[in-house]
């Protein structure tokens, strides 16, 4: 449904920092669907840990914001604005990510206010639950990139 250039028109974000793939359903306004591809040569995965990689837990929070940022912002009405991470609640880790775990987001628009949202999110691999939480979301108008910002 979006790829990820399509993504990049949505979020600010780029490598290595972008951590969602490919939107694969997408209900405007209510329900998004979003995949990341987990490889080895990731770069938080020369330190945590050598040996034994495992995608740390804030860069899955951060991937769960990254969907949701994007159902919020595909509206008509945030044009030129990008949606700050504000805060989680009931958020629960269930099993540990590796390299070669394709992890998959559905999030879910719980309550949206003016410029102040929040969402549900859970993440999984194949099937199992890896996180949830309820994510909430500040609208802020969007500085404009860098002019040599080709990335």
């Amino acid at each position: 449904m979006m790829d990820i250039k399509q993504i990049q028109k949505i979020l600010p974000h780029r490598y290595p920092f972008l951590l969602i793939d490919r939107i694969v359903e997408f209900e405007p306004g209510v329900r998004v669907v979003a995949i990341k591809n987990v490889t080895f040569n990731e770069p938080q995965f020369t330190g945590h840990w050598p040996g034994d990689p495992v995608m740390p837990g804030v860069l899955i929070v951060e991937a769960m914001a990254q969907s949701a940022g994007v159902l919020l912002l595909a509206e008509a009405d945030t044009k030129g604005k990008n949606a700050l991470f504000a805060g989680i609640d009931n958020l629960k880790f269930r099993r540990r990510v590796v390299p070669g775990d394709q992890l998959r987001f559905e999030g879910r628009i719980e309550k949206r206010k003016r410029d102040i949202g929040k969402a549900h999110v859970v993440a999984t691999v194949d099937g199992e639950l890896v996180a949830e939480g309820d994510l909430m979301f500040a609208l802020v108008p969007r500085d404009e990139p860098a002019a040599d910002d080709t990335q």
